[in-house]
């Protein structure tokens, strides 16, 4: 099995910072893609950012140029620095993986429990 611990989230005033983490273990053959999603009250989950193993990333329209994704391929580790916080930002994030785990041939998506970020006005 593969477990994501997240580690980061917060409360911060507007126009503030924060860094989120995440960290895959477990029994682990490789790791593919891995994200941030985020769900507020009352509304869908939704994609914030995702990084390929090659590097490769992509952004929610509303978070480019203020949000950075990035991720150690050695650790199986996934990061995700916010700036410019804006209260529309107030949600609970989620760390995704696509990983093929020991033993297996088939990639499977995980997630982890989940870390609130809270953004005051």
């Amino acid at each position: 099995q593969v477990q994501l611990v997240e580690s980061g989230g917060g409360l911060v005033q507007a126009g503030g910072s924060l860094r989120l983490s995440c960290a895959a273990s477990g029994s682990i053959f490789r790791v593919d893609a891995m994200g941030w999603y985020r769900q507020a009250p009352g509304k869908q989950r939704e994609l914030v950012a995702r990084i390929t193993s090659g590097g490769w990333t992509n952004y929610a329209d509303s978070v480019k140029g203020r949000f950075t994704i990035s991720r150690d391929n050695a650790k199986n580790t996934v990061s995700l620095e916010m700036n410019s916080l804006r209260p529309d930002d107030t949600a609970v994030y989620y760390c995704n993986a696509d990983a093929v785990p020991g033993g297996s041939y088939f990639s499977v998506a995980y997630w982890g429990q989940g870390t609130q970020v809270t953004v005051s006005s």
